[in-house]
């Protein structure tokens, strides 16, 4: 056996295969591929019900190849803690499914993904089967860090109920946005829940939304870190002036934000479409509880419209998204790790989306036999996890195809202009979340630009 296992999840550990990889356990009764070893596999996805559901795809792959693996469950937000402890004590994953955008960048620049072996996949699946916008997100020097495999975009979510009985109209700018939340503010009812908790990764997610609708970037297209800039200060005054006077008071993360809405007690939030399953009804740990959901679970699906690019003082609607990756390490049995990326995103793929179809979106469309193949499949998949059923059940059709249009349009800080692994160092740092929540807490805007500006730049000369 190449490496025993270095960890377990506390909790969690009863819906991995096992901590580690090894030659006597796992799927299939063969050793099987070139190498003969167990591949250790990470997954981001680490819900149970989605672990189960990977692990049967898994088991497909080793009846069909004789490869075994070692699914391991690892939080998103434990994995830059995780993958550093792997690195020095010389036991990386062999594959790591759902890494985020920015950590498949910053990991291939440090050695630990193997940028070669995901473009070989790339190329043998076919480089015309992506979607252009997910490979030039996820490559650098021209190879993909790791295979692209789905994609969400960041949604406003709103009560068309309420904007109706106000007068309103959807909202399509940050401008309508604040008039929204300050008009249908009060009486027990936030105009809007908004991500405030400082060092928090949503914060900087949802901020990053409203920033590059102002027309903040936070480098140039020559890699300089602008973020003291106008446009930036002046998201952060917005975003401050929001939270402080429409939104709920105290530290609001992705639970918090999504609970309150949730509770019928907010107008709008800011949220991926992950959710939109358990807004419909369609999971028992999510479920929404507000008075009228009671009588209809589905009643916030059905009185809610998803808004996806919005536009602000830069003048171009602009919507925050992210690809994840499928990733081969540089320790990994390279081929029988190549397998496996390529039966994700092949026999495996619709089955891989259908873990959360609502946010996992296909980034290959298609194959030589069907360009379109796995977004046609896409289309009809059910969502939920304690009861099934299509989205279009309980959203418009504009809404539902408004998902796919979201990947093919979003915006990313710092990737096109060549920084993806900077804005991976930012995600263990978050000095933008903890910016915010100081200019929430009195700061000047203009001077926890200047701070982050400071931040971001020392972090920059470290990775040079």
């Amino acid at each position: 056996m190449r490496r025993a296992a270095m960890f377990c999840l506390a909790g969690l550990a009863a819906f991995a295969v096992g901590c580690g990889g090894g030659d006597d356990d796992g799927g299939g009764d063969s050793a099987g591929g070139p190498s003969g070893e167990t591949l250790t596999v990470w997954n981001n996805e680490s819900q149970p019900d989605r672990m189960t559901a990977t692990q049967a795809i898994l088991d497909d792959f080793t009846q069909k190849t004789g490869i075994k693996t070692k699914l391991v469950p690892v939080p998103e937000d434990q994995l830059a803690t995780l993958m550093t402890n792997a690195a020095a004590a010389g036991e990386l994953p062999d594959v790591v499914l759902a890494t985020p955008l920015d950590q498949s960048q910053q990991y291939a620049l440090e050695g630990i993904f193997d940028a070669d072996a995901a473009q070989a996949v790339v190329d043998k699946l076919g480089v015309d089967t992506f979607s252009k916008k997910a490979l030039d997100l996820v490559s650098a020097d021209g190879k993909a860090t790791g295979v692209p495999s789905d994609g969400w975009g960041q949604l406003l979510i709103y009560r068309k109920d309420l904007f109706e009985k106000a007068g309103l109209e959807a909202p399509q700018s940050l401008d309508d946005v604040r008039a929204a939340a300050e008009e249908l503010n009060g009486d027990g009812m936030a105009g809007i829940t908004l991500a405030t908790k400082p060092g928090d990764g949503f914060t900087s997610e949802t901020f990053e939304h409203v920033a590059l609708a102002q027309g903040c970037q936070i480098v140039d297209d020559g890699g300089k870190v602008t973020f003291d800039s106008p446009p930036c200060v002046e998201a952060l005054r917005w975003y401050g002036d929001i939270a402080s006077n429409y939104s709920v008071s105290g530290a609001q993360d992705v639970e918090s934000t999504r609970g309150t809405y949730f509770a019928g007690k907010a107008a709008m939030m800011f949220w991926s479409p992950f959710l939109l399953d358990g807004m419909a009804g369609l999971r028992a740990d999510t479920k929404p509880s507000c008075e009228e959901c009671k009588d209809d679970p589905a009643f916030l699906a059905k009185n809610s419209g998803l808004v996806g690019p919005l536009t602000g003082a830069g003048g171009t609607p602009s919507q925050f998204g992210s690809v994840s990756t499928v990733n081969i390490s540089v320790d990994a049995p390279t081929e029988d790790a190549q397998k496996l990326a390529e039966f994700m995103l092949s026999d495996g793929y619709v089955r891989w989306l259908g873990l959360s179809p609502q946010g996992k979106y296909p980034v290959r469309a298609g194959d030589s036999s069907d360009p379109k193949k796995f977004q046609t499949a896409w289309a009809g998949l059910e969502s939920g996890v304690d009861t099934k059923a299509p989205l279009t059940e309980f959203y418009s059709e504009d809404s539902v195809a408004s998902l796919a249009d979201g990947v093919a349009n979003f915006q990313r800080w710092g990737f096109a202009q060549g920084q993806g692994a900077l804005m991976g160092a930012l995600r263990g740092e978050q000095p933008i979340a903890s910016a915010v929540a100081d200019v929430i807490g009195g700061k000047d805007p203009a001077e926890a630009a200047k701070e982050v500006q400071s931040t971001v730049e020392e972090i920059q000369s470290g990775l040079e």
